[in-house]
């Protein structure tokens, strides 16, 4: 294997909270707000980068405009489904009344506010409810699950984080159409109906830092969102090869992605039909480990191949369950094939991937999807590379090719 670096374009902001306070202005958020008036602004589960300084920005220009400000967990069925747990999550991030320096109104209680053509309910959390006004804030990224114009951003936010968790499992029971058809025409009667005041849209590059961030007024926010898609797209790491034999993650998790591992990087969907023509196609996925941040929830591990005892016995099968219940994708939590450590892990994933010659097989390991501007390969692929102009142009050798390294216990050392 050889380490390698890939060139990525990644534009950011560098004052974002400036641009934040800009946005606002342009949309003018002051003359939305009366004095006195109860805000409600959404705080989700997603380790959106500067997330605190970003909600504190919103905090302090509601405060300015002389709201009285509130966060409201906006986050599905994250957290086990309650209240206590949906704080844990934003304690997590670094997000409480503390920190925020307003109070954070945590309920599971729903009220339903409309229904749509099918006659699906749709659902609003009772606090946002009550508010004079909401704020919608979210990061706006390709979805995990599925392909479209509209995906995770800020009407998903309103449908299934707002939603609480019958919002969340509403949509998720009806998969594709949930996806395509009801999330769109609920997010509409939502907008139509809710006070909403602005939509808040964060974008971020391939290394988790603020690229753009737009205030939207409600009208918009669809119309604006689609635009804002097609750039988050266009910002997301890919691994740039298109044909690889085994893939070696070295860790997933839910503070990697909300599939535990981006179903965007590694092709593989839980949907038939959904299909990312940019992912590599390829034959067998190894995933080593959990990250600790993820507390054993091993969503996603069924999107892999073959797996380790190691990771196998961290995971906690009530969130991991839970978790891929209520997204309506049991897949998600399957345990795939486990081995007692990475030597055995890999060497199974290549003698499954077909009749190839171990020497030349294309193999790719990297650190989780979050992290691909270094990654390792195979001579195999050392071979394809130094063949293409192209990827020569964006993708920098970092050393000479060496045998994989294993500790005592059949581990890759780290």
């Amino acid at each position: 294997m050889v380490e390698v670096r890939q060139k990525i374009h990644a534009p950011r902001l560098e004052d974002f909270i400036g641009e934040i306070r800009k946005e606002l202005n342009r949309v003018n958020l002051s003359e939305k707000i009366k004095p006195g008036d109860e805000i409600a602004i959404t705080a989700g589960s997603r380790g959106i980068a500067h997330y605190r300084e970003i909600l504190s920005t919103v905090v302090d220009e509601v405060k300015k405009a002389g709201g009285k400000p509130f966060l409201v967990p906006a986050m599905g069925s994250h957290g086990g489904a309650t209240p206590e747990g949906q704080l844990a999550v934003l304690r997590e991030l670094e997000i409480t009344s503390e920190t925020m320096g307003v109070p954070i109104r945590a309920t599971m209680e729903v009220d339903e506010i409309g229904r749509l053509e099918n006659g699906v309910p749709v659902y609003v959390d009772r606090n946002a409810l009550k508010a004079d006004g909401i704020i919608v804030v979210n990061r706006v990224k390709p979805h995990t699950d599925f392909k479209g114009e509209i995906e995770s951003g800020l009407m998903k936010m309103l449908v299934i984080g707002l939603g609480k968790q019958k919002g969340a499992e509403m949509i998720h029971s009806y998969r594709s159409e949930g996806y395509h058809k009801l999330l769109p025409e609920a997010a509409r009667l939502m907008l139509k109906k809710l006070p909403i005041i602005v939509g808040l849209a964060i974008v971020e590059n391939a290394f988790h830092e603020i690229a753009i961030v737009k205030a939207i007024e409600p009208e918009n926010i669809e119309e604006e969102e689609k635009k804002l898609l097609k750039k988050a797209k266009s910002l997301i790491a890919r691994i740039p090869f298109k044909d690889i034999d085994v893939l070696i993650i070295d860790e997933i998790g839910k503070n990697i992605s909300g599939t535990g591992m981006d179903t965007n990087v590694v092709g593989r969907f839980w949907l038939p039909g959904e299909y990312e023509p940019s992912a590599p196609k390829i034959k067998r996925i190894v995933v080593l480990d959990l990250t600790e941040e993820t507390r054993g929830n091993a969503i996603g591990i069924g999107l892999a191949d073959i797996t380790t005892k190691r990771l196998v016995d961290k995971i906690d099968y009530q969130a991991t369950f839970v978790n891929a219940l209520t997204a309506g994708h049991v897949e998600g939590s399957k345990t795939p094939v486990f081995l007692p450590n990475d030597r055995e892990a890999i060497t199974i994933a290549l003698r499954t991937c077909g009749p190839i010659d171990p020497r030349e097989a294309k193999v790719v390991r990297i650190r989780n999807t979050l992290n691909l501007e270094r990654m390792w390969i195979s001579e195999g692929l050392l071979k394809t590379l130094e063949s293409d102009p192209e990827l020569k142009e964006k993708i920098e050798v970092l050393g000479e090719p060496r045998e994989m390294q294993f500790d005592i216990l059949g581990n890759l050392a780290r």
